[in-house]
């Protein structure tokens, strides 16, 4: 089973997120995703998104680009099928973790 984190958003809800299992097959449904630096003292979120699709892969180009200028990462993604929800959590993450790469 996948390692699950915690991220609390600024409205004090807490959201459990999934490690992606690369080798695994994804999902053809709507998630949020996180981008992070995990450590033995916690994740750091650098990129809070959310995708239709979760199998089209259109994240990673932020992966990539978290992979170039931070290093060792991970995504860890949460289902959620309806846009409406999945938006009000990617900004209740952003508000609360202020990620470097959602900045601007």
């Amino acid at each position: 089973m996948a390692r699950q984190i915690d991220f609390a958003g600024k409205s004090g809800s807490v959201y459990r997120y999934s490690a992606l299992e690369e080798e695994r097959s994804l999902p053809p449904v709507g998630a949020n995703y996180v981008i992070a630096q995990v450590t033995p003292k916690g994740a750091s979120i650098l990129f809070a998104g959310e995708t239709e699709c979760l199998s089209a892969r259109d994240w990673q180009a932020a992966l990539d680009e978290a992979h170039a200028r931070y290093g060792p990462i991970e995504v860890l993604t949460r289902l959620n099928v309806r846009g409406a929800v999945r938006k009000a959590e990617r900004e209740d993450i952003i508000e609360e973790h202020s990620p470097p790469m959602n900045a601007g």
